[in-house]
């Protein structure tokens, strides 16, 4: 690895990092020019801010424009300050759908990760990836400089964090604890408040994007919280995500994906709906798909949900369970500031249906079922 340690100037300006060093594999160095270089590190300078409620909302690009093997992250260059290099350990807990490619994606670009999951099973992939296995949460975040979590509903997350031999258990000042997970806005800064009291630094960060974009290091994260952890993280966030927005207070980065999910609840729901219409009125559902795909209202979830969704197959990438629990959280959210929602609960009466129909664990496009049901009573 070589440390890009000198000051880049664009546009007749000197740009120097502060916040954290930038380190590209050297192989790749010597296939670019230097310009190309310089633009490529100014991917890490933040953009201008713009408004949200009164607070500045940043959108970090994650991902260079080039299509080389870079990273941002090393925790081993001799000549790096102190202050510049990232956490040496990195703990993982919450070992599933969308935690195992996460952790992957770290363990593959070179961090030393200790991983934990209530099935051990689960973890040894990852082992013989190289990870460290710990028996607790508490035994990862003590041992571990930051903590990711990504737990399944808010009572896990609760449970991981604060529970007997919680990772709270093992935090203490200089630590930082990241919460991946997708809860509500309470139960984050709950955790938050019990994270913050050990002395430590908390950071919620919820991900926009299921299982394949987990394994491509393609999701979003959407962080809140302290915002020097913030900085201290975010080259692995990058290794893992394509985009960060960080949002301000605890509970907004809860909010702004409780709202993202809840819109995509009703869209499928929708979707599942123009399916069985065009079916029903003996139009082909494929050429309906492929119709949609070139319009407005074209969405990349149409195109690859949509040829299983008419063959009845539905292979999970976000559980249907945890669609209808997003869109139980984003109603309770939208009550307690008064906002009427009733497509979007309308749409959650029929993912409870398909719940109550055994398909739970089926991806959360298994939501048409529901209505196949309607209509055959």
């Amino acid at each position: 690895m070589r440390a890009l340690t000198k000051p880049l100037t664009l546009n007749n300006q000197t740009w120097v990092s502060s916040s954290m060093s930038i380190f590209v594999k050297t192989s790749y160095c010597q296939q670019v020019s230097s310009t190309a270089m310089a633009a490529m590190c100014s991917s890490f300078f933040p953009q201008l801010p713009t408004r949200f409620n009164g607070r500045p909302i940043y959108s970090f690009p994650a991902k260079s424009h080039f299509s080389g093997s870079f990273k941002a992250f090393s925790s081993q260059a001799s000549n790096a300050s102190s202050q510049d290099k990232l956490p040496a350990n990195v703990g993982f807990l919450g070992i599933g759908i969308m935690g195992s490619p996460m952790a992957r994606n770290l363990i593959k670009s070179g961090c030393d990760v200790t991983v934990w999951n209530r099935t051990k099973s689960k973890c040894d992939p990852l082992i013989s990836l190289g990870a460290k296995y710990k028996s607790s949460p508490e035994e990862v975040a003590a041992s571990c400089d930051v903590t990711f979590a990504m737990l399944s509903d808010p009572e896990s997350a609760v449970d991981v964090a604060c529970g007997k031999h919680g990772a709270v258990s093992g935090m203490s000042s200089g630590k930082g604890y990241v919460d991946v997970s997708t809860v509500d806005g309470e139960t984050s800064k709950y955790i938050g408040q019990q994270i913050k009291a050990t002395g430590a630094l908390f950071l919620e960060a919820p991900v926009s994007g299921s299982k394949k974009p987990a394994e491509d290091g393609q999701l979003i994260f959407l962080t809140a919280g302290d915002k020097s952890l913030y900085e201290t993280v975010a080259p692995f966030l990058d290794i893992m995500g394509k985009s960060r927005f960080y949002l301000g207070d605890i509970g907004n980065g809860a909010a702004m994906k409780l709202v993202v999910n809840m819109i995509m609840g009703s869209m499928m729901a929708s979707f599942s709906e123009g399916l069985l219409l065009s079916e029903k009125v003996g139009l082909d559902p494929s050429v309906l798909v492929e119709v949609i795909s070139q319009g407005a209202i074209s969405a990349p979830m149409y195109s690859m949900k949509g040829p299983s969704m008419i063959q009845s197959l539905y292979p999970t990438a976000f559980p249907l369970k945890h669609q209808q629990k997003d869109m139980r959280l984003a109603l309770g959210l939208a009550e307690s500031v008064s906002q009427s929602t009733p497509i979007a609960a309308a749409a959650n009466e029929l993912y409870k249906v398909a719940k109550s129909q055994g398909l739970s664990d089926q991806d959360f496009s298994a939501v048409i079922e529901s209505l196949k049901g309607k209509l055959q009573q």
